[in-house]
């Protein structure tokens, strides 16, 4: 397994992440148990998960609960120092808090909350979920405009910078090890690297995004960020929330999967996705190669990714999943890839 740098944090993460959003709801906790015990034998060290979570549905009375899947097996096994270990903090409109926004009044209870649930004294990378000011990703890069976010920019920095102070606090408590970010924008994540340098705060580590085959709104503008500033991509829903691995095409809805819980597949389920997803398929089956192994494997090798973050409902996904960590796609395989992409640019 792959080993790369997190940002400037001096961490060292596997290529691939396990994702855990499924714990405790379409994932039962033995499973999880078993999940990461696979994954770790594999050779992967980091896992990354959120207050909200499960997900599939969103809940307010299941909130928490798979950081607490996490933290019965860290108490059962005694394995914490194994992992780096990620999670978040939700913002505006969650179940957390009321729907309360991020800011530095809320970072110090939502921190000691998800140590008690991890049942843990520290996190290693934590991250913001979304912003404050609204976000391009979950399908809101067809509408989002942020000259009609209700934020200045000056409100924007002291927003931050408020945040920093608090954030530094918890890296002073020994509490957090290092800071992240989830649904950025390049210039958000500028901003919050010109802040961490005025206030001294922690400066990010990473950005947390959706990105796949089909989903590369982070090739542009913020590729470049990441690679010049040293800020490490973590994708999610590397496999386009299952599109790239077929067993939706043809109409097919197995049971117990996305599908079958989210319908509108969180507004991806478009007619051009399944367009786009056959004909990353056919890439696949022209070169002989898996497509869940080749989509997961195309997401590790990009050059300003750190670690790509994928979930598994089962066992047997895992499985599935992992020998995409030894696979290395060729330049034919990656020149078909880029023309799938530009018959299919942004499916949804």
């Amino acid at each position: 397994m792959k080993m790369n740098p997190l940002g400037r944090t001096g961490l060292m993460v596997s290529e691939l992440c396990l994702g855990t959003m499924t714990w405790s709801n379409q994932t039962p906790a033995e499973d999880a148990f078993a999940q990461i015990e696979r994954s770790f034998d594999a050779g992967i060290n980091f896992m990354d998960t959120a207050e909200m979570y499960p997900v599939n549905p969103v809940a307010a009375e299941t909130m928490g609960n798979t950081e607490k899947v996490i933290g019965d097996w860290f108490e059962k096994t005694g394995r914490r120092k194994d992992w780096i270990l990620a999670t978040k903090h939700s913002g505006e409109g969650s179940h957390a808090r009321d729907g309360a926004p991020i800011s530095s009044k809320t970072i110090r209870q939502t921190v000691e909350e998800s140590l008690k649930r991890l049942k843990t004294d520290y996190i290693d990378l934590y991250q913001f979920h979304w912003p404050n000011r609204g976000s391009y990703m979950f399908r809101k890069n067809w509408s989002y405009d942020p000259s009609q976010s209700g934020w200045t920019k000056q409100q924007v920095i002291e927003d931050m910078e408020d945040c920093l102070g608090a954030l530094q606090a918890e890296v002073e408590r020994g509490t957090i090890r290092a800071f992240g970010l989830s649904n950025e924008s390049a210039w958000g994540t500028q901003m919050w690297l010109d802040a961490a340098k005025r206030v001294n705060g922690p400066r990010v580590a990473s950005i947390q995004n959706e990105y796949s085959l089909m989903c590369r709104l982070a090739d542009t503008d913020l590729a470049e960020l990441m690679v010049y500033e040293d800020v490490a991509l973590l994708p999610f829903s590397p496999l386009a929330a299952g599109f790239l691995t077929g067993k939706y095409q043809g109409g097919a809805v197995p049971e117990g999967s996305r599908m079958s819980l989210n319908d509108t597949m969180g507004g991806r389920k478009t007619p051009r996705a399944f367009e786009a997803a056959e004909a990353y398929l056919k890439v696949a089956a022209d070169f002989g190669l898996d497509p869940v192994q080749m989509a997961l494997a195309w997401s590790a090798q990009r050059p300003f990714v750190a670690s790509s973050i994928f979930g598994a409902t089962t066992v047997a996904q895992l499985e599935h999943l992992l020998p995409a960590a030894d696979l290395a796609l060729s330049e034919e395989v990656l020149t078909a890839l880029d023309e799938a992409h530009k018959a299919y640019p942004m499916p949804y």
